[in-house]
């Protein structure tokens, strides 16, 4: 049996806790990128790119692509695919409701989650101000790092029936308590303080609620982790750990392109300039192309030779509710890797590309299960379905199996992460190639 590893845990629970937002996401990202030495690009540049080159782009602050070019030919590009954004309290334009008693803020769901977990929970305020400067428009994040609200319940005493179901209505039971009535107005000149801007200067913002608690390693044997946004800044982290992994100083060129791929907007759609429905990774790869001195038929067949990852996390059979599982594919947290499957293709997995991802986990010994929903009920989607359509590569849709998905505070295996890691770093690694439909030749140089 696999001895159980758990060497990034720590570091990926510290991630998490300092990226509350996409936008420190990226930012968080874009800095450890630097400090390995890759170079930033903009898309409103030209790009002069090196063989060789290690390099990376953003698009609106929340989402990135990073890759890395071989010496020579270019041959396939290997895309690993996450989502940078989760379920949470988006804070509303005009954001404070004030009476006579308290001020609140107004605010309004983003993404589909569970409203309950909310109640009661000290939650703090991240994402980012558009300043006003004399040169033009400026955007400052912001993470106030502090609990600042609260969303109360109503005592039982006045809602007999709250044991029993109740219906939340977001406008009127969500709305988290910031202050007494002194309180009026205060709000966003609090955040402009902590970006250490002036407040008049404040003329736009993107601002959310999450919950203060820390990210936690628990159970038996420390089997367990718990934290906000595990779905999906668990792959996020797994691919960036895994993307750097496999660049080291001296290897053989075996032609593949490595992408570190992290999209936005994925809870809701992900139909968005900077989600995966838009054009931010074909023009990406693209560019790639013709900085290279590929051809646009060189690029097509580039584009059929290479591979995605859609890394989203996936449900682990829940202890209490077992009969909401798949009666055999139902994963388990400490399992291994999650290959998911869905025949109406909300899930990117058919029978070559899980194939494909299965050998690759047997040259790491990384194990894995599979995941599809009761054929009774429907299920939620991912990203790698529709970027797929912009990019038409084979793919496999996989993740980490946990519980309470879309809740302020989600529990995992802790295991798991290094078998994600792994596997991807076998992915950016393994040279094989699809020689016609269904046939795939994989070499270990």
């Amino acid at each position: 049996m696999t001895e159980k590893r758990y060497d990034h845990v720590e570091d990926m629970l510290h991630f998490i806790d300092e990226s509350p937002t996409a936008y420190q996401a990226v930012a968080n990202m874009k800095k450890t990128l630097e400090a390995a030495g890759y170079t930033a690009l903009s898309e409103n540049d030209d790009w002069q790119l090196t063989p060789g080159g290690r390099y990376f782009v953003t698009r609106n602050g929340s989402s990135l692509l990073a890759f890395r070019l071989p010496a020579g030919t270019l041959k396939a590009f290997r895309i690993a695919a996450a989502h940078s954004d989760s379920p949470l309290f988006k804070i509303k334009a005009e954001p404070e409701v004030a009476d006579s008693c308290y001020v609140r803020l107004n605010v309004e769901k983003y993404g589909g989650m569970l409203c309950a977990p909310w109640f009661d929970r000290p939650l703090s305020c991240a994402g980012r101000l558009i300043v006003k400067t004399e040169e033009g428009l400026r955007t400052v994040l912001v993470d106030a790092k502090e609990p600042l609200f609260v969303i109360p319940n109503l005592a039982i005493h006045m809602n007999r029936e709250a044991n029993d179901g109740y219906k939340i209505n977001v406008q009127k039971d969500m709305l988290p308590l910031y202050g007494d009535a002194s309180a009026k107005g205060s709000f966003l000149k609090k955040m402009a303080f902590l970006a250490g801007v002036s407040a008049e200067a404040v003329i736009g913002q993107d601002l959310y609620l999450y919950p203060c608690e820390k990210g936690i390693r628990w159970g038996a044997e420390g089997a367990f982790i718990s934290s906000g946004r595990l779905d999906d800044l668990e792959c996020v982290y797994a691919s960036l750990t895994a993307f750097l992994a496999s660049d080291p100083a001296e290897a053989p060129d075996n032609g593949l392109v490595p992408i570190h791929a992290i999209f936005d907007n994925e809870e809701v759609g992900s139909s968005t300039r900077e989600g995966a429905g838009a054009t931010f990774l074909a023009d990406t790869l693209v560019r790639i192309a013709e900085a290279m001195g590929v051809s646009a038929a060189g690029y097509r067949r580039l584009v059929a030779a290479s591979f995605m990852l859609s890394a989203d996390n996936a449900h682990a059979v829940h202890p209490a509710a077992p009969e909401k599982s798949d009666p055999v594919n139902r994963p388990v947290m400490n399992g291994g890797v999650v290959i998911k499957y869905n025949a109406n293709h909300r899930y990117t997995t058919d029978g070559v590309s899980a194939a494909i991802f299965k050998m690759l986990c047997d040259t790491c010994d990384v194990p894995y299960q599979t995941f599809a929903n009761r054929s009774d009920m429907a299920g939620g989607s991912t990203l790698g379905s529709i970027a797929s359509t912009r990019v038409p590569v084979r793919s496999v849709d996989i993740g980490l199996a946990q519980l309470a998905m879309h809740s302020p505070y989600e529990t995992a295996g802790a295991a798991d992460l290094e078998s994600l890691i792994r596997a991807e770093k076998a992915f950016f690694e393994t040279p094989f190639e699809e020689t016609e439909d269904g046939c795939v030749v994989m070499s270990e140089a």
